[in-house]
Formats: C-alpha cells, sequence, structure tokens
C-alpha cells in the first residue's frame, strides 16, 4: 500500500491490489461471473481500507475504473464522486462493465445515482440491448427511488416503468431479470405513493427465474419481500447511500 507520504497513483495501487489478491476470492468472484483473468481476487475488506488513502483523488479513481481490473474498478466506485462525472465518462463506465456484474450491477449505479444525468442515462440504459448496460439502467433507477424523496421522483414515470417490467420481465434476458424484480421490491420497499402498485405487478409476476451459476443465491420473491417490509413498518424508509 503506498504510503502516507506518498502520493499514491492508479499503477501504485494496482501493484498493491496484486499483492493483496487470493485465489480463492477469485474462485468466489468467478462463480458470481467474473472473467477470472480480469480479477486479483482482493476482498472488499481490504479495498475499503484502500479507498480510505485515496479518498477524494477523483482523477486516480477514473484512471483505476480504465485498467479494466474488476478489483480496481470496484474501488473506483468506493472514491469516485458521480456528480463530477460527465455524462460521457458516466456511459463509457456502463458500456466498460461487460462481463463484470459486480461492476455493472453495484459499481456504475453507485456513481450515477449521484448524477443529475443518472436518470436520463438510467432510462437510456433499460433500452439497451447489451444485458450488462441493462442492468446498469435498471440498478440506477432502483437507487434512485431508494434514495430520492418521493416528491423529488416521477411518480407517473415509475408507475410506468412498473408496467414495463410486468410486460418484458419474464422474455428479458438473465441477469435483466433479476435487476427488473429488484426495482419491483425498490418501489414497493422506499416509495409509499407506489405502494399499492407494487404490489399488484409483484402478485402478477410471481416467480422469477434466473439462473444464478454456482452461487447459493436465491431470487427473492418479489411480494414476500415487500410484505416483510410492510409488516416492519418500514416502507418508505430512505437510504442515504446506495454504496456498501
Amino acid at each position: 500500500m503506498p504510503t502516507a507520504t506518498s502520493t499514491p497513483t492508479a499503477a501504485s495501487i494496482l501493484a498493491d491490489l496484486k499483492s493483496k489478491g487470493k485465489e480463492s476470492t477469485r474462485k468466489i468472484y468467478a462463480r458470481h461471473g467474473m472473467d477470472p483473468a480480469h480479477v486479483y481476487g482482493v476482498s472488499v475488506a481490504d479495498l475499503k481500507v484502500i479507498a480510505k488513502t485515496i479518498k477524494k483523488q477523483q482523477d486516480v479513481a477514473l484512471d483505476l475504473y480504465g485498467k479494466g481490473i474488476v478489483d480496481s474498478m470496484y474501488l473506483a466506485g468506493m472514491v469516485a464522486n458521480g456528480a463530477q462525472m460527465s455524462r460521457e465518462q458516466l456511459n463509457a463506465w456502463a458500456e466498460g462493465a461487460a462481463g463484470m456484474q459486480m461492476i455493472s450491477e453495484y459499481t456504475v449505479p453507485w456513481v450515477a445515482v449521484e448524477s443529475p444525468h443518472g436518470r436520463e442515462l438510467a432510462l437510456q440504459w433499460i433500452e439497451s440491448p447489451k444485458e450488462h448496460v441493462a442492468c446498469a439502467g435498471w440498478c440506477t433507477l432502483s437507487g434512485l427511488v431508494a434514495t430520492q424523496p418521493d416528491n423529488a421522483l416521477d411518480l407517473n414515470e415509475i408507475e410506468s416503468l412498473l408496467q414495463e417490467v410486468e410486460k418484458g420481465i419474464h422474455t428479458a434476458p438473465n441477469r435483466v431479470r433479476y435487476n427488473m424484480n429488484n426495482f419491483i421490491i425498490h418501489v414497493g420497499t422506499y416509495v409509499q405513493p407506489l405502494l399499492k402498485q407494487a404490489k399488484a405487478t409483484a402478485r402478477r409476476v410471481g416467480e422469477v427465474s434466473v439462473d444464478v451459476g454456482e452461487t447459493a443465491c436465491k431470487v427473492p420473491l418479489a411480494t414476500d419481500y415487500i410484505a416483510k417490509v410492510e409488516s416492519m413498518g418500514r416502507t418508505g424508509q430512505k437510504k442515504k447511500t446506495i454504496r456498501c
């Protein structure tokens, strides 16, 4: 890791990441669909430690993303300020996440949600024939409804998106199905005025089949998930951030 007195660069951080990679972690990432050739296998805990050393260093974050390594791209999302990114940069991040669901479904939405371009780009991305780009779009929309106050949301637009999900979810590409289902859950969980509509959509959609690879992951049943949140009295409670 760069010392406290040195100026970290993308190259020095990449070398640090490579030294911290573990084969066991690479195998876990591979089971989740990541190409082992583009993974060092650094734990998220280690990435968080490194992220603290390069806080607010936007140029370093952008450079790290451009390295094409899952670990450095994920780290970039921890550090980058989406509000400072241009529309072109956000598009490049979405396009550059092919074959890396950890990036397209987490890192890209993290920064897109912070951007004034986020909603507009997400609506474009969900129409993409590229699975990873469409996933980034649905995850960004989920992040927006989870973090923005209801009075800042276009409720008619979100209701139309629920209808779009209902119409196309069962014929959509594999990971798009997963994230469309999550969008229903997010609307039902975080948008109080559309709780009734989200519950109705969840009932009509029913169980969603997704190939989750060699993992123990399960596709949540939207009806059950929303009902659980409602029973706990937590419907409509917004998140401060979608970063994790």
